[in-house]
This record gives C-alpha cells, structure tokens and sequence, in this order.
C-alpha cells in the first residue's frame, strides 16, 4: 500500500484529524471501536504503522467513516 505518494498523512495522522474534526477524545474513540486505548494511541502515534485491517475497520466504523476514507 503506497498511500504515502499522493498524500502526505499516514493512517494514524488521518484517524486522528478525522477524530479531531468530530471531537473525539482518543479514550471516546476507542470505546466506540471496541479497542484498547494503548492500540489506538499507538497508531494515532505512527508506533504501529499498519493496524491490521479488523482494527481498521473498527476504527472507521467508531468514527463514522468507510474504510476508503481512513486509506486515501
């Protein structure tokens, strides 16, 4: 996955810009994907770089957004 080249922000820079907009804490994030809190900071904190794709998709779902929406 090469999203890198045509945007600059990576997917845990984009979960939280996308969890900032809707005014989300990191702690309110993770509840509603059904995560532990530690797994969601350390994306949002680029220490894991590629979530797998069940966390992605319970992040997308906890943010209200499609999965397209966290990889582009």
């Amino acid at each position: 996955m090469k999203n890198q080249n045509n945007n600059q922000l990576n997917i845990g820079d984009k979960i939280k810009q996308i969890r900032n907009k809707k005014g989300l804490t990191q702690d309110a994030l993770a509840q509603k994907a059904e995560l532990p809190y530690t797994t969601l900071t350390k994306i949002e904190s680029n220490v894991i770089t590629k979530p797998t794709i069940q966390t992605v998709v319970k992040i997308a779902k906890g943010l209200g957004v499609s999965i397209d929406d966290l990889m582009k």
